[in-house]
């Protein structure tokens, strides 16, 4: 009996060591940690439980039933984040590159099935070679086989892809399925084809960085939506998001003890510039009104004329979608709208409330917009905000112009709740713009052009460029000084928490893609 028990630790002790001792320090020599290591600083000390320790690979092709390796590459299991349970696997790229095939990509799918039968999040460590081309199409069924499991997850837990080292080729698809994507700064990389590739075919000379790095997408593609310094602060950052996520579709958002207090806000009421035209920074809006220190954003530089992101008001978790006016003075633009649409979409699969600050122009005009779907993508947040049946509030506190106006979830698309400040101008254009229609051909007429404009713009002003005709309609549910905000916000989602809404019977809406 003692010999068999000593054969089942010596097993546990071959698979703990993953591809060896050389190819760890290989991995360390990287500044990469090895997948166990990311797994004991993710997990609760103690929570983490294997599946799937003794897996082999069944192939024998071109050499490797001479690579045989416990655990194909591949840490799966379970267990608690801050007491909450959650699966994950984390690809080892000291076992054959963390390479994909069948057995690797069984492990990972037995998880994602264990996670939606229970209702918890699945979070991939992702650090891999790409398919094991030695087992050719067995490869790319094992990858499909994923993408498929990711796709039936959509939207009943959270799923969470930290890209920790390469990612490319198929694999990439994996992670672009699930909801949010972090990556390592200089140590990981994301792309279909990569530099050589480009290389043949495009005659570009790239960089990996340049090509796929953390920066590139998050900058330039929006692919990922989190970049951090290197992998402690990934797995931070991981453990953060998770604090803001319910378990499950069917679960509340997390809630944390508020006792309450005076929820007066006084900075807020200087924030606004005088000049209509002069920016400011939303961010100071929105960290007034949440509970100090909660602000967690999402997808921080790419389309940085839009706001995403978590925060808490009165200990409850919310999702926050502002224009910024310091950037393109707020305007809604392809990527703006591509950026918040999907964060309201996230938002509204896991039942965490909305809450939009608006100060928007309008969009953003010219042919390189119109010519790449300025059209479908703007249809695609105001698609987002129609179909959402979370609790919904829209504070405006400044600009709110045109079909921009109608998109910024407002009454007439489901909002539950609007707010505006008496800075807010409510109206289908600025004061200058419209007077020039409007009053085209008197100004044409007069002996004095720009005295007559100035003089027309006061007049539209005057009559548009504030909230009251539009509270007077019912568009707007109270025009409220700025440091009432986050008082009336607080009681609104306490009156909203039993906010039932169904949307007409349909197999699924077609957003315009």
């Amino acid at each position: 009996m003692n010999n068999k028990f000593a054969q089942l630790e010596e097993k546990i002790a071959e698979a703990k060591l993953g591809g060896g001792k050389d190819r760890i320090e290989a991995q360390h020599k990287k500044k990469k940690l090895t997948a166990r290591e990311r797994l004991h600083f993710l997990m609760d000390e103690g929570s983490f439980e294997e599946i799937g320790m003794l897996v082999k690979h069944r192939s024998k092709n071109f050499g490797l039933d001479k690579q045989q390796f416990l655990g194909d590459g591949v840490v799966t299991g379970y267990g608690t984040i801050n007491g909450r349970l959650v699966y994950v696997y984390a690809q080892d790229f000291t076992v054959l590159g963390g390479s994909l095939a069948a057995a690797h990509s069984e492990k990972i799918c037995r998880i994602m099935d264990l996670a939606m039968k229970n209702g918890a999040p699945v979070i991939g460590l992702n650090d891999s070679g790409g398919a094991r081309i030695q087992e050719g199409v067995v490869s790319l069924a094992a990858y499909a086989n994923i993408f498929y499991k990711n796709t039936l997850a959509s939207g009943v837990v959270p799923q969470i892809s930290a890209i920790m080292g390469p990612c490319a080729g198929g694999a990439v698809y994996s992670p672009a399925l699930t909801d949010f994507i972090m990556m390592v700064e200089n140590n990981s990389y994301m792309y279909v084809t990569g530099p050589n590739v480009v290389k043949t075919v495009t005659h570009e000379n790239v960089t990996h960085e340049e090509l796929g790095g953390a920066m590139t997408h998050a900058t330039k593609s929006g692919v990922t939506h989190f970049t951090f310094p290197n992998g402690i602060e990934c797995i931070k950052g991981i453990k953060t998001l998770l604090s803001y996520l319910p378990q499950n579709c069917e679960d509340a958002p997390p809630s944390l003890p508020y006792e309450g207090g005076n929820e007066v806000r006084p900075l807020l009421d200087n924030i606004i510039p005088e000049n209509p035209n002069q920016p400011y920074d939303i961010k100071e809006v929105i960290d007034g009104v949440i509970d100090e220190l909660t602000f967690f954003e999402v997808h921080k530089n790419y389309g940085e004329n839009m706001v995403v992101g978590f925060g808490r008001l009165a200990g409850k978790s919310i999702g926050i979608v502002a224009n910024q006016p310091a950037v393109l003075a707020g305007v809604l633009d392809i990527h703006a709208s591509q950026k918040a649409a999907r964060f309201v979409r996230f938002c509204d699969c896991f039942n965490i409330p909305l809450l939009v600050f608006e100060d928007v122009p309008g969009f953003l005009p010219g042919t390189d917009q119109e010519w790449n779907g300025i059209i479908t993508n703007g249809a695609k947040l105001l698609f987002a905000f129609c179909e959402a049946t979370v609790p919904r509030i829209t504070v405006i506190t400044r600009k709110a112009y045109g079909g921009a106006y109608d998109v910024m979830n407002s009454k007439h698309i489901g909002a539950d709740m609007n707010y505006a400040w008496p800075t807010a101008e409510i109206a289908v254009m600025g004061a200058k713009g419209a007077a020039e229609i409007i009053f085209k051909n008197e100004i044409q007429k007069a002996k004095n052009p720009q005295a007559t404009i100035k003089e027309k713009e006061k007049e539209y002003a005057e009559m548009f460029a504030n909230p009251y005709r539009a509270a007077a309609r019912g568009y707007v549910d109270e025009v409220i000084k700025p440091h009432q905000t986050r008082e009336k916000l607080i009681k609104a989602y306490k009156m909203l928490e039993n906010k039932a809404e169904k949307l007409p019977k349909k197999k699924h809406g077609n957003i315009p893609l």
